[in-house]
């Protein structure tokens, strides 16, 4: 799970770095507000590739996801890029899950065989 969720956490540290640069544009926000927004996602989005598996790890994933839709309200393409980028989290929490039990079988295989 950590591979596929580090994977998407770190896609979207280049999305809210995008972001962050079309949000400069806006007159109503100043680029302090942009990039200290943006500055603080791309930080957790790396940070939490650092603590997925520990518990409450996929729960602030899951606050990340919610806050990139929420980015919608300054940047409308954040409401269609946050709605996939969630759909691929709950992916790679779901898939990588499986993968992980798929895993922990084989090895419980290996271990008896």
């Amino acid at each position: 799970m950590r591979t596929l969720c580090a994977s998407t956490l770190i896609g979207e540290f280049f999305v809210i770095g995008f972001a962050g640069l079309v949000a400069m544009k806006s007159e109503d926000l100043s680029n302090a507000t942009v990039w200290t927004v943006c500055g603080i996602g791309m930080l957790l989005s790396v940070l939490l590739c650092g603590v997925i598996t520990r518990p409450g790890g996929v729960q602030l994933g899951w606050a990340l996801q919610i806050a990139l839709v929420a980015g919608g309200f300054f940047i409308p393409m954040m409401y269609i890029l946050g709605l996939l980028l969630g759909a691929l989290w709950w992916a790679s929490v779901h898939y990588g899950r499986k993968i992980d039990e798929a895993k922990a079988r084989w090895a419980a295989q290996e271990a008896t065989g």
